[in-house]
């Protein structure tokens, strides 16, 4: 069998748990190269993890030969030009999410790609894991019957602008465009592409130059309505979706750890179900085995830019200020 090798560009801390383990315990992966551009930091995670050789160059990455897939794991704004080089190096593409800043930057994406005739992927990995996976099979057969509407409420606090997840000019937002991609990408999922959306983002706390607070509602092309409200300067965290159908509803929270509840006018069930330690290791699998020619991976350039086209609708107005 066939071992993809994989160099990831940025591994900085979401590869320390959530996805840098995971090139190394997939089947028929491994991680053989890393890099920052501070290579003492790029040498540090690769003796910390177990990983051969470490740049501090993108490009030494990308064109080593021993190398047959990367990772692009740096903030948003960069995540176009590591894309098209890696493409033109004739190389498959894994970014991570929000695909890129905007959706003009995920077409050029796609197009490099398309023209280099390698595959493009992107984390959002909610699509391969086994809680939602549970959401789409209840969904499938009719467990709430026909479905009707979707609500997400999703709130929290940030105070401060220290984070480069707030800093519109590298990340291409603020959390509704970090955090808020996630749940959008789930719906796209779970319930088929978002074919119209409208919505206002605001800043009401005004602890950084990004939007605060987002309301947004969409119809779907599949017929179902929907609507959001994500807001980061209030006094908990709660995150919840509700998909209502015609014999009931079912309620789950894209990030936190709670259970899956179904509710009709039977009764209520509940599953738990955890998530495996390396969050991203299911999606990279489906990478792995499609690469292979054993499997389909969910989530491509194609569906990563649909969720970056529909948050570009909603936060129009706002950056056009």
């Amino acid at each position: 069998m066939k071992t993809i090798r994989w160099g990831i560009i940025g591994c900085g801390n979401v590869t320390e748990v959530k996805s840098g383990p995971g090139f190394q315990k997939a089947a028929g992966s491994e991680l053989v190269a890393v890099m920052r551009r501070d290579a003492s930091l790029a040498e540090d995670y690769a003796k910390r993890h177990g990983v051969p050789k470490w740049y501090g160059d993108a490009e030494r990455l990308i064109e080593d030969p021993e190398v047959d897939a990367v990772y692009i794991a740096t903030p948003p704004a960069f995540h176009k030009e590591y894309a098209l080089r890696t493409a033109k190096a004739g190389k498959p593409v894994y970014v991570e999410k929000p695909m890129a800043m905007n959706h003009a930057e995920c077409e050029e994406m796609i197009a490099a790609c398309r023209e280099a005739g390698v595959p493009l992927f992107v984390a959002y990995y909610r699509r391969a894991l086994p809680r939602f996976a549970k959401v789409k099979e209840l969904l499938e057969r009719e467990a709430i019957g026909q479905v009707r509407f979707v609500t997400s409420t999703h709130f929290g606090r940030l105070k401060g602008n220290s984070s480069w997840r707030v800093d519109p000019a590298i990340s291409g937002g603020g959390l509704f465009v970090d955090v808020g991609s996630h749940t959008l990408d789930l719906l796209d999922y779970l319930l088929g592409p978002i074919a119209e959306v409208q919505g206002f983002a605001g800043n009401q706390a005004d602890y950084y130059a990004a939007e605060d607070i987002v309301t947004a509602s969409y119809r779907f092309a599949s017929g179902v309505y929907g609507s959001g409200t994500w807001c980061f300067s209030t006094y908990q965290d709660t995150d919840v979706n509700e998909i209502v159908g015609s014999r009931g509803k079912i309620a789950f929270s894209t990030f936190q750890e709670k259970p899956i509840v179904v509710s009709t006018a039977e009764g209520t069930e509940e599953f738990m179900i955890e998530h495996p330690a390396h969050i991203q290791q299911p999606l990279i699998q489906t990478i792995v085995d499609e690469l292979l020619g054993q499997g389909v991976c969910p989530s491509t350039g194609i569906s990563g830019a649909r969720t970056s086209k529909v948050m570009d609708a909603v936060l129009r107005e706002y950056y056009r200020k």
